[in-house]
């Protein structure tokens, strides 16, 4: 036997902000029409695809040291950089910058300091496996 992960807990000071906040980020991912979550409780969650579950829990001490484990998001409908470019427009911040032109990827930071690796999309993954099978070897 197996398991399959339930939901993927995150540690927040505001769990509603940051639902919302992550709602605007992953686009497929929204919040519950059951019970939504409100201002001020103590958890709230995102539903996304394939019955996939985040779920935001309020904790009362912020952030002090670098997560044990982390999201790695990658784009669907647009490259790397614009989708970087895009959720650090919503607030996100740039925690390190591992990005290189054929690989890479960009750390970034949500409003709560949580960690969050931005990929490069499978399109420009296909691209640069192409241009190196073009290469004379």
């Amino acid at each position: 036997m197996t398991s399959r992960a339930a939901n993927f807990c995150i540690d927040a000071a505001d769990p509603y902000a940051q639902t919302l906040w992550w709602s605007k980020v992953l686009g497929d991912y929204h919040l519950e029409t059951d019970d939504p979550p409100q201002p001020g409780d103590d958890e709230a969650g995102l539903a996304g695809p394939n019955d996939t579950y985040l779920l935001f829990l309020k904790v009362p001490e912020g952030k002090t040291v670098k997560n044990r484990m982390h999201v790695c998001l990658r784009p669907t409908d647009r490259t790397r950089d614009e989708e970087v470019d895009r959720i650090l427009a919503l607030g996100a911040t740039m925690y390190d910058d591992r990005r290189r032109p054929d690989s890479g990827w960009a750390v970034l930071a949500d409003p709560e300091g949580n960690e969050f690796c931005v990929l490069m999309s499978d399109a420009e993954v296909a691209d640069r496996e192409r241009a190196q099978g073009d290469q004379p070897g």
